[in-house]
């Protein structure tokens, strides 16, 4: 650990004092030896040289003891009382205790005053290993192996348990993985983002954690302030949830905001955000299976009437698998890239033909019969004490229902008049044609249709007694017999 025993930093001061006082030494030599020349046998006997040892604890003097012994069983003691609470560590003695032994006639032990005085002055601390980020130690664990438990377990939080056996056994095959199945992920790579490296040193007992509180401090790190704008729909309990902060403290943090107030939209509020200390990066592989939508192809048909569209060739979804390489940061998603992607199924085209052909809006000023056949069933007259407006066109070859005339649709849809299914043609040229009871519409208000194209099918709605057409004409507004332009 870098530090000297107590033992070896007495030894090594007390020969170190010894060369720094040799002078003293050896004036006080000599003049022991020239009293001994001068005194008789018997003096000898009754002035013999007790030894002291004066001990200094940190460079205080703290008085002098009739032996180390004291001082060393003293220090012993003291690490078996700090042993009863903090037994799981290696405890050394911080403060610097060092001696100078002197030979004096008289000795007056002060033993128990050092006793006390080393008690009252003597610092301990617990061999432990620091975990550096970016050079700087952040957290204290008890040992190496708790450490790089600490730095595993932080890894871990990000990823399931299953993820973590299946990326270790990855790791230790180095065998290249089977394919993923659809919607199958697997992780490969964990990493820190910042440097770290361990260290041994020597801190107070108390600056420790356990592996648990460890992993907690690099995981939420500390406490930053930070604004929050409101957002739409956002009250105090939704906005101190997001942070993990109760109501009560982020109304602390906010002066003048109750649980009564009003937020409005935009406004800002203090919040505290935590920063950790560590960021974990987790790469892995997923594999889906997705739709590839089909492409739309339109060929223009100039043979074929502007507004108009057929679809020649249906379109038909595609399915490709896409392996992604994605990389999250602390649980969030940071980067998605595709890494290969398989055709499985090739999309089919949908191919369109766009009519082109103008259509003149206006009437040519000829009917022409707007049925494919079929015969008058009923003529334009008085009928069941009524006047019947038009006539009706039955048994045709078809049902099909045709422009009478070029012109625009003013309306079509359900008339409740007893008409049924309508359409309404201003042929431009002060002509309206009718034709009703249709059984659906092909034409929508405000289309341009040319002479002869579809407007619907025959039917039997409104008032009607069979399948039939119904055709009125008007001329500036005038009913006219159909049968005058037909």
């Amino acid at each position: 650990m870098g530090k000297r025993s107590w033992e070896e930093k007495g030894k090594m001061n007390f020969y170190e004092r010894k060369r720094v006082n040799g002078g003293i030494y050896l004036v006080a030599m000599m003049t022991v030896f020239a009293l001994f020349m001068n005194v008789s046998l018997p003096a000898q006997a009754e002035t013999s040289l007790d030894t002291v040892y004066h001990v200094y604890m940190d460079e205080e003097y703290l008085g002098n003891v009739s032996s180390k012994v004291v001082v060393e069983s003293e220090i012993d003691k003291l690490i078996e009382k700090e042993k009863q609470q903090y037994q799981e560590y290696q405890l050394e003695l911080v403060n610097d205790i060092t001696y100078i032994e002197e030979d004096v006639f008289r000795s007056v032990s002060e033993d128990d005053s050092i006793r006390e005085k080393i008690a009252a002055k003597a610092k301990f601390q617990a061999i432990s290993t620091a975990i550096l980020i970016d050079d700087e130690a952040v957290v204290y664990v008890k040992n190496e192996e708790e450490a790089n438990k600490v730095l595993e377990r932080i890894q871990q939080e990000y990823v399931t348990e299953d993820e973590w056996k299946a990326y270790q056994k990855l790791q230790e095959n180095k065998e290249e993985a089977a394919d993923l199945k659809p919607d199958e992920s697997r992780i490969i790579n964990i990493k820190i983002k910042e440097e770290t490296n361990l260290q041994e040193v020597t801190v107070d007992p108390k600056d420790i954690l356990v592996e648990k509180d460890a992993v907690e401090l690099l995981q939420k790190g500390s406490l930053e302030e930070k604004q929050h704008e409101i957002l739409e729909g956002e009250v105090l309990e939704s906005i101190a949830e997001k942070y993990d902060l109760s109501t009560e403290e982020l109304m602390e943090l906010n002066e003048g905001i109750t649980e009564d107030t009003v937020l409005q939209i935009g406004q800002t509020l203090q919040t505290l955000e935590t920063k950790p200390l560590l960021h974990v990066l987790v790469e892995k592989e997923l594999y889906q299976e997705e739709t590839v939508p089909f492409e739309k192809e339109v060929i223009e048909n100039d043979e074929m009437p502007k507004g108009e569209t057929e679809i020649k060739q249906e379109g038909q979804d595609g399915t490709s698998g896409f392996l992604y390489n994605i990389v999250e940061e602390n649980g969030s998603e940071k980067k998605k890239e595709t890494k290969k992607e398989t055709s499985i199924k090739e999309p089919v085209k949908e191919i369109i033909e766009k009519g082109t052909k103008a259509i003149p809006a206006r009437g040519s000023g000829s009917f022409a019969w707007p049925t494919n056949g079929g015969y008058i069933s009923s003529k334009m007259g008085q009928r069941w004490g009524s006047l019947h407006k038009g006539i009706d066109i039955a048994r045709p070859s078809d049902r099909t229902i045709k422009a009478a005339d070029n012109g625009v649709v003013v309306s079509a849809g359900w008339d409740d008049g007893g008409y049924g299914n309508k359409v309404v043609i201003d042929h431009q040229n002060g002509f309206r044609t009718v034709y009703a009871h249709m059984d659906s519409i092909s034409v929508s208000a405000g289309q341009k249709v040319e002479k002869g194209s579809q407007l619907g099918i025959m039917g039997s709605t409104g008032f009607a007694t069979g399948v039939h057409l119904h055709f009125e004409v008007y001329k500036d507004g005038s009913l006219q017999n159909p049968l005058s332009y037909l």
